[in-house]
């Protein structure tokens, strides 16, 4: 076993050639992969939990960290960034892991019975948790980085921003928001741009909040948030925008998402869709699946664009902002961290180590290995009259 283990290892540090670490193991050996100063010390608590790795990779090594069974030490960050290798990835798993898996994947298909359950889950874990390491918007997504100094604050209203010029939001006109969040980029247009919106999610959490900052804000007559499966919205707009929301669809339901969005646009009218995806298939992470969003599935970029042409969307623009993803989750994960005391009185330890890994295994994922985030903005049918140059988003 320990043979096994220390061939992957090895594996890695060739891979990772600038990371330093030190492992050791369950009885009482220690040995360091690398030169210099190990960033990170890796213990092994019994033998099972090396096998669990063998076996089952990242979810293997997921479950046995949050129990306790696997320690680490120093910068953990470090230690996703070695995760993020696709040695990791390429792990086969155990029949009986598989069919679990299998299992876990149909109970959480994202129905309409039950993608509310799947977004509670995730998104209800309660506001005071959220507030502990958000901006004071309260924002859950990508921010957008003019600089390395911008502060997260400013990044989240330099993405707003940055939305709205791509969607060339005027006054008057009205925006669909589906998977709104707290409400940020329907409260950011309605203050700069004048619009009027409505958003949706399937978080009381989220409707209860955001429509009390509506409410502070005053801006009722401009904007409102409705819980609500995105399938059963109606009306006509003028402008579509989903931010973060299209990775809770499934795969199953891209078609219905897009055929809502066709629906709900108006004719040329412009959509902006913020999504987490790749450039190519890679196999599902098994631990994410099953702790962190159950129903979730990151769409492959043809996939997306395929399906938009399918329902008569016409992409016009694609930006991939994965490296302003992964200073996000940094960030968050700095702020998670200062206030790791307060999250392990609201929940456990267990938890604590659940999201631990959660945040920085995400930023290790678009700083090292196959998640990019993408802004596809498109429109409805054709419409001719969309300017020559993007000089319209940065003048």
């Amino acid at each position: 076993m320990k043979a096994m283990l220390d061939k992957l290892l090895l594996a890695l540090s060739k891979i990772n050639s600038d990371i330093c670490f030190e492992i050791r193991f369950w009885d009482g050996e220690s040995k360091t992969y690398g030169e210099g100063k190990p960033a990170f010390v890796l213990t092994f608590g019994s033998e099972r939990a090396a096998k669990r790795i063998l076996r089952d990779g990242a979810l293997g090594f997921g479950e046995e960290y949050m129990d306790g069974n696997i320690n680490v030490d120093g910068d953990f960050s470090e230690l996703m960034h070695l995760g993020a290798t696709p040695t990791i990835e390429d792990i086969k798993l155990s029949l009986p892991t598989k069919l679990g898996f299998l299992l876990q994947h149909l109970r959480t298909l994202n129905s309409a019975s039950r993608s509310a359950k799947n977004i509670s889950y995730h998104y209800d874990r309660g506001n005071d948790f959220y507030k502990l390491w958000l901006d004071e918007s309260m924002t859950y997504s990508c921010a957008y980085f003019h600089s390395e100094n911008d502060t997260l604050e400013k990044a989240q209203q330099q993405k707003y921003e940055h939305i709205c010029r791509k969607l060339q939001l005027k006054k008057g006109e009205t925006l669909a928001d589906i998977g709104c969040g707290w409400g940020g980029m329907l409260i950011y247009a309605a203050k700069h741009y004048g619009i009027k919106g409505v958003g949706c999610t399937l978080s009381r959490a989220q409707v209860d909040y955001g429509q009390q900052k509506i409410r502070a804000e005053g801006l009722e007559d401009q904007v409102s948030i409705i819980y609500q499966d995105y399938r059963k919205l109606t009306g006509t707009f003028d402008k579509f925008v989903s931010i973060g929301m299209f990775e809770h669809v499934g795969k199953n339901y891209i078609p219905t998402f897009l055929a809502k969005v066709h629906s709900l646009l108006k004719p040329s009218g412009l959509g902006l869709l913020h999504t987490i995806g790749k450039e190519k298939a890679t196999p599902p992470d098994a631990w994410t699946l099953k702790y962190i969003f159950p129903g979730g599935y990151i769409p492959i970029l043809d996939e997306i664009v395929r399906g938009m042409g399918k329902t008569g969307l016409v992409p016009n623009d694609m930006e991939n902002l994965r490296i302003h993803y992964a200073m996000t989750l940094e960030e968050w994960s700095k702020r998670y961290e200062a206030n790791v005391a307060a999250v392990r009185k609201m929940f456990d330890e267990r938890f604590v180590r659940m999201w631990r890994m959660f945040l920085n295994g995400s930023a290790a994922g678009f700083r090292y290995g196959t998640t990019r985030l993408y802004q596809i903005v498109f429109t409805n049918g054709l419409n001719n009259s969309l300017p020559l140059t993007r000089q319209y988003i940065y003048s």
